[in-house]
């Protein structure tokens, strides 16, 4: 009878363990998060250009490069454990790290990299047409050979890799991440799970993300309040609404552009006077002051200030509406700005920004678009006449930044063409001197302001708003929620 009672406490203790959360040494315990989301992915594959920041954002859990960025910017070893560089910046030469696994429990060979960047390079990523070959030395060595030295293309490399002959990416969607993702349903959510078999031992925390996909901002607050979600990144209008005795705010730069960008062949604003006039009449710390609670980092760049190795800071127009309308038609015209509607925040700044200039006699009507709407009519169809959106960059360098003004690029939707520009820009991709070059990325965003080819505004201060029973949020120098270092705390 002992060993009969001995052994009902004993399935007992097992039972009462199956219940809990699994607990961590270091006193983490793994759990599911939920976090919210306003915009969808328009692509599961990482080696297609047509994705949205949200949807970078999501694959940078998924897909994992030769290189990764540090919280720095700094590039560090990733699906490649080493890297040699040969031939004055003409050669590199990655060695992959042993035991990396795909999702689908297949090992990472040097085939998969180059099966991959030659797909990259096929598809027009931004960059990859500097490469000359792509070429496997070994089982676990590739080497990339460049058409000229370029000391700044490392960057390039976090594209992510993907099986060899996997031509149906949108069905077969298999990284090496710390995450898979175990199911997609369009307008409503995503769920990542922890892949056992990730390669960086202890990672991730978590054994499930949720990603809930919502209409609007008011959507994803009303779920945030009331606790149907964990997290989001919300802005700073946003992060006031919340009980911060239940939530954590976390302060981050969106590390993109916000701008007005003006169709440049779209009269009046083919004429650069008429684009300069509208710098002139935006006073752009009243947008951050009235739309964003006063934080933000004012900027007249296409870069973002967060680079500040090659950030020009003298390039910001200063508010002259007197000047605005001596630059202007006499009869003013009417200004459509063209919105994302779920993007509460460009939609507050298209409002003030009618407010600014209807006081220098442009009339300004405000046309909000869904999301699918603006990609097709707006960045892909060029089909507008001014819009308020972010600009982010898929990699860490100013080069990503400026690459879309040069006049043959399909990503210029706004169809800047400046030829002093271009040789500019020519000029960087030829220089490996790193002083010269700091001076020539300066010069390239002189040459984009002077000639107005946009209004620029800002990096958004945003905010990643988490449940203060999650605690590991990182911050990256480009717009990305990294789920592996986020972890559920333990609770007292």
């Amino acid at each position: 009878m002992r060993k009969i009672k001995n052994l009902k406490f004993a399935l007992f203790f097992l039972i009462i363990i199956a219940l809990f959360p699994s607990c961590r040494k270091d006193g983490r315990k793994t759990g599911e998060l939920r976090y919210g989301f306003t915009s969808e992915p328009s692509t599961l594959d990482p080696l297609s250009p047509a994705n949205t920041a949200d949807g970078r954002s999501i694959l940078f859990n998924v897909f994992e490069g030769l290189v990764k960025p540090d919280t720095s910017g700094i590039m560090k070893s990733c699906i490649a454990e080493t890297l040699k560089i040969e031939e004055n910046n003409r050669v590199y030469i990655f060695t992959l790290r042993e035991g990396v696994r795909f999702h689908d429990g297949s090992e990472l060979s040097s085939a998969d990299v180059k099966f991959s960047l030659d797909t990259a390079i096929a598809a027009g990523f931004t960059g990859l047409d500097r490469i000359e070959n792509v070429s496997v030395t070994g089982k676990n060595q590739v080497k990339v050979t460049l058409k000229k030295p370029d000391p700044d293309f490392l960057p390039y490399m976090t594209i992510g890799i993907v099986k060899a002959d996997n031509t149906d990416r949108e069905k077969n969607i298999t990284g090496t991440g710390p995450f898979y993702i175990e199911s997609y349903m369009i307008q409503q959510n995503l769920v990542l799970k922890k892949f056992d078999d990730y390669w960086q031992k202890g990672m991730p925390h978590l054994k499930k993300v949720t990603i809930v996909f919502f209409a609007n901002n008011d959507a994803l607050m009303v779920a945030l309040r009331g606790g149907g979600i964990d997290g989001a990144s919300i802005t700073g209008p946003m992060a006031a609404l919340l009980d911060h005795r239940k939530t954590n705010i976390f302060n981050s730069h969106s590390a993109a552009v916000q701008l007005l960008a003006l169709n440049n062949k779209v009269p009046p604003l083919d004429d650069v006077r008429v684009r300069r006039a509208l710098n002139y009449g935006i006073d752009v710390q009243d947008i951050i002051d009235t739309a964003f609670f006063g934080v933000g980092a004012p900027s007249g760049s296409p870069v973002i200030p967060g680079l500040t190795a090659y950030y020009e800071n003298s390039l910001e127009y200063p508010y002259d509406p007197d000047t605005a309308i001596s630059m202007l038609p006499q009869n003013g015209f009417e200004l459509e700005i063209t919105v994302p509607s779920n993007y509460s925040m460009h939609v507050d700044t298209a409002q003030v920004i009618a407010n600014q200039l209807s006081k220098v006699g442009v009339a300004v009507k405000i046309k909000q678009v869904d999301w699918a709407a603006w990609l097709s009519d707006v960045y892909f169809g060029r089909n507008y006449m001014a819009t308020i959106i972010s600009l982010d960059s898929p990699i860490v360098s100013p080069r990503s930044f400026l690459s879309r003004y040069y006049s043959t690029s399909g990503s210029n939707f706004i169809n800047f063409s400046n030829s002093n520009f271009d040789k500019i820009y020519d000029s960087i991709l030829a220089e490996t001197d790193e002083a010269k070059r700091v001076k020539l990325y300066r010069d390239a965003q002189r040459a984009v302001t002077e000639n107005a080819a946009s209004v620029y505004i800002q990096d958004i201060l945003y905010y990643k708003a988490l449940n203060k029973s999650f605690d590991g949020v990182l911050e990256y120098p480009l717009y990305a929620v990294d789920f592996a270092s986020i972890y559920e705390k333990e609770k007292n």
